[in-house]
């Protein structure tokens, strides 16, 4: 086959288009700092790229999920610390109320402040967080007890669940009437039954009962309210626990994500000046060609 002028031109040409493209790309990354500019660079490492990306929107996610968590259960903890310090303060007046020595004046003073613990302690057994009732199970939008409706618990029995990982899933609630109960009405020997037994044999001064049963089955009431905030704690220390992990894989993750996008800048600014020295020699190779040819046709 001859080869002719312009054969020898086209092939030039196109060797000057590639070592410029080549040349192009690897300026593209030195400006960037990124290895792949769209898929078809690497279509392995942009897929590889979407989904370490797409799991990272996933740990980010589940962290918004466990900082709700935590956002509620610190919410919990404060409710239950002030209703713990309530019935601290009732064991105290029952412990007084309970003595020989007391008149049915003195006992009659004891009960109204033992109501107000009452109605303190349900107020904050009506705390929220974000708007939503923690105490009322899955009625988050009703409130635990009401004065309408007396020591009724107005709640369900329902779970309040955060994922906090893939397929992990953590109970983030407590139920009110599990540590206060229902009331007299309930007969469940739970806090707000006991105390509102206690405020009506302090009203009627009968210190038998109080010295009697009263003060036994405060104690057991008490010992619901501390296993609640047990309870707490420890969801408290797992989702911390879950953050923690979820932040390491997170810059883990991070990480992966760099080696597969980010471009090697040193090889990259080796590779320009290469590629440029060698598309100058193109330049040059390419223009004698040419002056060569034109030489050939003048004569």
């Amino acid at each position: 086959m001859r080869i002719t002028n312009g054969m020898v031109q086209r092939h030039v040409l196109s060797d000057m288009n590639a070592a410029s493209a080549r040349m192009i790309a690897s300026q593209g990354k030195i400006a960037s700092g990124k290895e792949i500019s769209k898929p078809s660079d690497d279509p392995f490492a942009a897929a590889r790229s979407l989904a370490l990306r797409e799991s990272i929107g996933g740990i980010r996610q589940h962290q918004r999920n466990v900082d709700d968590a935590r956002g509620w259960q610190d919410a919990a903890e404060s409710a239950l610390a002030r209703i713990t310090d309530g019935v601290q303060r009732a064991r105290e007046l029952l412990t007084q109320g309970a003595t020989d020595t007391v008149d049915a004046g003195a006992r009659a003073a004891i009960a109204h402040e033992i109501d107000e613990l009452i109605a303190g302690i349900k107020e904050n057994a009506n705390t929220k967080y974000g708007g939503q009732y923690v105490f009322s199970g899955t009625r988050t939008d009703q409130p635990a007890y009401t004065d309408a409706t007396g020591d009724v618990y107005q709640g369900d029995s329902g779970i309040v669940a955060r994922e906090v990982g893939p397929g992990i899933s953590l109970g983030i609630n407590q139920i009110a009437t599990s540590f206060l109960g229902g009331g007299q009405a309930s007969g469940d020997n739970k806090l707000l039954h006991v105390l509102r037994d206690v405020s009506d044999h302090l009203k009627a001064n009968d210190g038998a009962a109080l010295r009697g049963g009263d003060l036994k089955r405060f104690e057991a009431a008490l010992e619901q309210v501390i296993d609640a905030r047990a309870v707490n704690g420890a969801r408290s220390n797992r989702l911390e626990a879950a953050s923690s992990r979820l932040a390491e894989l997170e810059q883990s993750t991070l990480t992966q994500i760099s080696d597969v996008e980010d471009a090697d800048i040193a090889k990259a600014l080796i590779d320009f000046n290469s590629q440029q020295a060698g598309y100058q020699a193109a330049l040059r190779a390419g223009a004698n060609i040419v002056q060569s040819s034109l030489m050939d046709f003048l004569r």
